[in-house]
């Protein structure tokens, strides 16, 4: 499971034209989900998103996590974050996990971290073709493999 996430001062999901969900200051965590991801990839990295801290304290140093700030979380499914591009130019998605595995992998990895969280989180629609917008803060923005723990 890999995660990219962004620090934003705000952030939208628009699908057709029309808004689907909108954030204020927090994080934009675009989600990719891997033909072998379990709940235990889901357990790491929504402890690991909702602790990360990189939001300034008083002295201006990265040293608050999301709750701590209040920040909101709005999350977007994108199969493309499991593209591998080692072969020629075209990207290959053979890793990224079918509908019926990453959906509700998807589905659960939102609900745990709005249970972390302790309020809900903003979310785009899995599948769907999605105008994300936003404003990166800082810009900071960080990448995250469970595979790959470093």
């Amino acid at each position: 499971m890999r995660l990219l996430i962004q620090r934003v001062k705000h952030a939208s999901v628009a699908i057709g034209g029309d808004v689907r969900s909108r954030i204020g200051a927090g994080l934009l965590v675009l989600l990719g989900v891997g033909c072998d991801d379990t709940d235990e990839d889901i357990e790491y990295l929504a402890g690991k998103l909702v602790r990360l801290r990189i939001f300034d304290d008083e002295a201006g140093v990265m040293n608050l996590d999301v709750v701590q700030t209040g920040g909101e979380i709005l999350v977007v499914s994108q199969f493309t974050l499991q593209a591998s591009t080692r072969k020629g130019n075209r990207p290959s998605y053979i890793k990224a996990a079918p509908e019926a595995v990453s959906r509700p992998l998807y589905e659960r990895f939102t609900a745990r971290v709005a249970e972390l969280l302790g309020r809900g989180v903003a979310t785009g629609e899995f599948g769907a073709d999605m105008l994300v917008e936003l404003v990166n803060d800082g810009p900071v923005t960080i990448w995250m493999d469970s595979k790959n723990k470093e």
